[in-house]
């Protein structure tokens, strides 16, 4: 009998630890903290449209919708997309200022059948990843299940909906996640995002921007950014 108390209270010790070690281990919120996330808009100008926009709620929200996110890998990987996805975020919103894009524009690729532009619409970059052109808002909408090609404006106006649109992004739309979760580097989310513009010497000060946050970023994470910064 004495045996089996034993047994029985190892047994508990080692679930107890598993359940900790999965709790500490796969989280989003347990990397990107609310302190943290606080502290990356902290400087945000009250002059600024998205002052007070985007906040952390409405993030972890969104993360928690897209399973891989931030919980794909090791524990230096999940630090790592984390940090490349605030990274990109943060410059394409300039700081966390804005929401729409500064030069707006029709962003109506007639081309694209299946997302037909509606009519006095508009689909220039709007929220954390700057999502555009209709081809992009149609199937972000389908996915979400918000008419976004008929209302690309919502994306500017429920913040949980534009959170949404940037992890579909990242997750759904490009090879953000499962670049910088495999190893290829952060250089290769710059070019799934803005490549063709910014790449091969396209524009090297967008690039830098980009990695400058994203290193600053790793920093606070204590995890070491990798190779491949650039592209």
């Amino acid at each position: 009998m004495a045996i089996h108390f034993r047994i029985t209270t190892a047994s508990v010790f080692i679930l107890g630890l598993a359940l900790a070690l999965s709790t500490c281990h796969g989280d989003v919120e347990n990397i990107a903290t609310e302190d943290f996330f606080n502290g990356i808009v902290s400087g945000v100008s009250d002059t600024c449209e998205a002052k007070n926009f985007y906040t952390y709620s409405d993030f972890i929200t969104a993360a928690n919708a897209f399973s891989g996110f931030g919980t794909t890998g090791t524990s230096d990987d999940e630090k790592r997309e984390i940090a490349a996805f605030f990274a990109n975020v943060a410059h394409e919103t300039i700081g966390f200022c804005y929401i729409e894009e500064i030069q707006k524009g029709d962003y109506c690729d007639s081309n694209s059948t299946q997302y037909p532009c509606a009519a006095g619409k508009q689909y220039y970059g709007r929220g954390p990843i700057q999502l555009s052109w209709n081809f992009n808002y149609g199937p972000a909408g389908n996915y979400l299940g918000a008419d976004l090609l008929n209302h690309p404006e919502i994306v500017a106006q429920d913040a949980s909906i534009a959170w949404k649109t940037a992890l579909w992004y990242w997750n759904v739309n490009s090879d953000c996640h499962s670049a910088i979760t495999s190893g290829q580097g952060f250089g290769a989310t710059i070019q799934a995002i803005n490549g063709a513009i910014e790449c091969k010497g396209g524009n090297s000060d967008e690039v830098n921007d980009r990695i400058s946050y994203y290193t600053k970023y790793c920093s606070e994470f204590g995890v070491d950014p990798g190779s491949n910064l650039s592209c």
